[in-house]
């Protein structure tokens, strides 16, 4: 049995760790898609909207904890008035203003607009990691070229799918177009009678925060490389911080009460996935292939939610789903070629610049030489001290 297990963590341990990049990366927007689906059920359950992020926030916080204190015990760092301080302004952008805008852009516009915007994370997380020197470019080599024409391509490819259906490509059998708006509009919400300029500014405000929260959180992993505690310390802040709003807002006690198993089990999905698994996976990997590697999988969530329009909901699926699926892949593929090249390059030039180590003839021969001389210059008898 022990053999057993030994080898399987042999072999998990043999798969590249761009490869478990990958895979992670492909979970964590898989999660997201669903997400979508799953708050907007909740919302439309009767659960308030200023209560329901901090139920999500304390399920993630209770299930990360005990991983964060007893498995990083002896990676974290003391802490000081500085790291608390980021901590703070990350639990701010991350979690509140995030959570905030974002349930404030699907109450007043709809999940479909919503998960449209989001694809503007990518460029926005490439411009500020650009600008703040975290990621590099070079426009004069193909690995930079690669990285700008890969974010574009992703970006341009999520927008297809959003905004361009075309002729129809895959129509599930025996399905009833009045049964399936029926069933869309209970699970998404529509955006009748809305503030929808309102819902514009708080989806894009939602963007604005989640790409801010990935570029930022990779200089604080390098003061203080303890991932699982960076993610317990942002949802303890966030969580003070929501429930402070929440408290002053939302005076009468009967709103903080669910009164339905499925609310539960929804605010428990959001909570355990779309949270504290999502926020782990996240932080880990932006600590391994950086923040604008992280967000260019982004586009990826809109095209997994019209795969699951079309398999689960028995929506249509039309040529723009294709046309949008070759330009995200080409993208992500850009994306990993170019960085790919980058740590090569990098590989290439740190080598040239390092000292050529000595052989061991060399050494012998020097170390020989160097005793030669010690012992010329030393005096052949002691000099006596007075």
């Amino acid at each position: 049995m022990a053999d057993e297990s030994g080898s399987h963590g042999k072999r998990v341990c043999m798969v590249p760790e761009r490869a478990r990049i990958h895979m992670a990366l492909t979970f964590l927007q898989s999660s997201n898609a669903v997400q979508h689906i799953v708050i907007r059920s909740v919302l439309n359950m009767g659960v308030n909207q200023l209560i329901f992020p901090v139920y999500r926030s304390i399920t993630a916080l209770l299930l990360l904890f005990p991983f964060a204190y007893f498995l990083e015990r002896k990676d974290r760092p003391p802490l000081n008035t500085s790291l608390v301080m980021q901590f703070f302004l990350l639990g701010l952008i991350g979690v509140t203003c995030n959570q905030g805008f974002y349930l404030l852009g699907l109450e007043n516009t709809s999940a479909t607009f919503v998960s449209a915007v989001e694809n503007a994370v990518p460029a926005g997380t490439f411009l500020m990691a650009a600008v703040l020197r975290i990621e590099q470019v070079h426009l004069n080599r193909k690995d930079g070229k690669a990285k700008v024409l890969g974010v574009l391509a992703s970006v341009a490819g999520a927008s297809v799918i959003t905004f361009y259906k075309g002729p129809t490509i895959y129509v599930p059998p025996s399905t009833s177009p009045s049964g399936q708006s029926h069933m869309l509009l209970s699970l998404f919400g529509d955006a009748k009678e809305k503030n929808w300029t309102f819902g514009c500014i708080c989806a894009i405000g939602h963007c604005v925060c989640w790409f801010s929260w990935i570029v930022l959180q990779g200089p604080v992993l390098k003061k203080y490389p303890a991932r699982l505690s960076v993610t317990s310390f942002t949802l303890f802040f966030g969580i003070l911080q929501l429930s402070a709003i929440a408290a002053y807002v939302e005076t009468d006690s009967q709103e903080w009460q669910i009164h339905s198993g499925s609310a539960v089990l929804g605010i428990l999905y959001v909570g355990v996935v779309a949270s504290a698994m999502s926020y782990a996976i996240q932080l880990w990997a932006i600590d391994k292939g950086g923040p604008v590697f992280v967000s260019v999988y982004m586009p990826l969530q809109t095209l997994l939610v019209d795969i699951m329009d079309s398999v689960i909901m028995g929506a249509q699926f039309y040529l723009g789903g294709i046309v949008g699926a070759v330009l995200i892949v080409a993208g992500l593929y850009l994306v990993v070629w170019g960085k790919s090249k980058e740590s090569k390059f990098g590989k290439e030039m740190k080598s040239k610049t390092s000292p050529v180590p000595l052989n061991i003839d060399n050494q012998i021969k020097y170390y020989s030489e160097e005793e030669k001389e010690s012992s010329l210059v030393q005096p052949l008898l002691p000099t006596s001290s007075k």
